[in-house]
């Protein structure tokens, strides 16, 4: 693989040239003319979400349960990398790292305002009674759990197996190789690129614009700060600056020390609400909620509601774009988890995956949301204000208000770092031919053009920019999800072959594990002594 010492690594691709041309036509349209922007844009999502809600539907589900597949596969032993290849983080560095990359920003943003909609109107109970109480927490960890990660997981284990085992560049056509063979590295393997690009931009835009509207909320509500695009936009100029200057540090230490900081913030924040809130009620509501959570876990993951209009409705508003959102944002997620899991097996990389965050999003989800719920039932005026103030609505009626909103205000921030951070690392290496070292003009480039497009999208969604957002995440998502079905395909293929020449079976034998070891270091020899580059190895 190329580095960024290498002078051809240094040179502007086929893709990132193309990438940054549509980039920037995007955000000149819509910074000339926002609100035409808005209203196309929304159309066309509308549009997506009614004629296609159901095949995200069965998109998200298959990538899931493919996961799934795989711990019980015998492809689960095969380690993403090289026989010698061992993990560059610790475990519990790795682990916040998914998580801090993963979903970060949201799980704060949507930690009252979606329990307290769902609340409010809920899919099929009555509103604003016990049974909505439930319905609200269960249908908020089902939008954050085991599903989302389930679709990072299948991209992630196709790129880390091909990148660290195959020998291939970090580039997600190239995980199509064993399906379209060498067409990958012409033309076909350009757009491929260049729609993973798009993909990636929008969906971490998304994310970034939630941010923003966030912070620019508990500034409003701390110090009086007007809540505008002026004022969103300085936010948006500081972050930049910050998660720039992280992204000069490079990616063991500036994603690695952020991801443990926010953990540890997260986790102060978190116990806070928990002894200050509802205590008894949410310790209750947590077993209760995880087994509705387990209980309906299939009857929700694929049902569309096909006759029930209004349900139908609710679910294109909430399921849909989560869905789309999660589909738009995994080519970031997947190449980003792919990068810090070298040397772990498939099947610990998916336990971990599919387990820890869903865990934490349980525990996150139900302290906040029954906190939020509880004080927006005694606090009717909460309900009516926009989603970026409710939290710090709620904290204002609740003992140590101020410090828990400026820790909260710390938080978002500190994620939105991590996740501009990561994905100007993920965008350089898309294009730069795949490089781990992609150079830092090029993630500068990255950098401002994704910060470029959240303003963008806030600009066209008129007060909050929540809806351009949800509709740029849910048309992005369509033609990307096509690469994602064959990208698994493409994996499994290779990796069942791979598998059968190295004798594994489901049932565990020694006899074989040790066939199995001594092929890999055979193998491991061979490329060595083809004159492989060490650091490819």
């Amino acid at each position: 693989m190329k580095d960024s010492s290498d002078p051809s690594s240094r040179k502007l691709t086929k893709v990132f040239i193309y990438s940054v041309i549509i980039v920037a036509l995007l955000v000149v349209i819509g910074a000339f003319n926002p609100n035409q922007f808005g209203a196309v844009s929304g159309s066309i999502a509308d549009w997506v979400s009614k004629y296609f809600g159901w095949y995200y539907m069965i998109v998200t589900s298959a990538m899931l349960f493919f996961c799934v597949f795989l711990i019980f596969s015998p492809i689960g032993k095969l380690k993403l990398g090289k026989p010698h290849h061992e993990p560059e983080f610790s475990t519990r560095s790795w682990l916040t790292m998914l998580f801090s990359a993963g979903m970060g920003i949201g799980v704060v943003f949507y930690s009252t305002s979606e329990p307290i909609s769902h609340f409010v109107t809920p899919a099929t109970a009555e509103p604003e009674t016990e049974e909505a109480v439930l319905e609200a927490i269960r249908a908020t960890i089902f939008h954050w759990g085991a599903h989302a990660w389930g679709m990072f997981g299948a991209v992630a284990l196709s790129l880390a197996y091909f990148q660290f085992r195959k020998g291939e560049t970090g580039l997600l056509s190239k995980t199509l190789r064993p399906i379209l063979g060498n067409k990958v590295d012409g033309p076909i393997g350009i757009v491929i690129d260049v729609l993973t690009v798009f993909a990636t931009v929008i969906g971490v835009a998304v994310s970034l614009g939630v941010g923003t509207t966030q912070i620019n909320g508990g500034l409003n509500y701390l110090f009086g700060m007007p809540i505008n695009l002026t004022m969103q936009g300085l936010i948006i100029a500081a972050v930049t600056f910050l998660f720039l200057a992280s992204a000069w540090s490079g990616l063991t230490k500036g994603i690695k020390y952020l991801s443990n900081t926010n953990m540890i913030v997260a986790s102060i924040l978190l116990l806070t609400v928990l002894v200050l809130g509802p205590t008894l009620l949410t310790l209750n509501m947590l077993p209760t909620a995880t087994g509705e959570y387990i209980n309906t876990f299939v009857a929700r993951t694929l049902d569309a509601a096909p006759l029930n209009p209004q349900k139908n409705e609710w679910l294109q508003s909430w399921t849909i774009y989560y869905w789309a959102w999660w589909l738009s944002w995994s080519p970031f997620v997947g190449i980003f988890i792919a990068r810090v899991s070298r040397g772990r097996t498939v099947r610990e990389f998916v336990l971990a995956l599919l387990s820890v965050p869903t865990t934490i999003g349980i525990i996150w989800f139900t302290v906040f949301g029954v906190t939020g719920i509880e004080v927006a039932d005694r606090v009717p005026e909460i309900v009516n204000l926009g989603p970026e103030t409710q939290l710090f609505a709620i904290f204002d009626q609740m003992p140590l208000s101020v410090p828990m909103s400026i820790l909260a205000i710390i938080l978002v921030s500190s994620f939105f770092i991590t996740s501009a951070d990561s994905a100007t690392f993920v965008l350089g290496m898309l294009t730069s031919d795949g490089s781990l070292r992609p150079s830092v003009k090029i993630k500068v480039v990255w950098g401002i053009s994704l910060s470029s497009i959240a303003y963008v999208l806030l600009l066209s969604g008129g007060e909050t920019g929540l809806e351009a957002l949800q509709s740029a995440a849910i048309i992005a998502a369509l033609p990307f999800s096509v690469v994602l079905l064959m990208m698994m395909f493409s994996f499994y293929k290779d990796a069942n072959k791979e598998r059968k020449y190295l004798g594994l079976t489901i049932t565990p034998n020694k006899h074989r594990m040790k066939e199995y070891l001594n092929k890999e270091e055979e193998k491991y020899q061979e490329q060595k002594n083809s004159g492989v580059d060490e650091r490819d190895l």
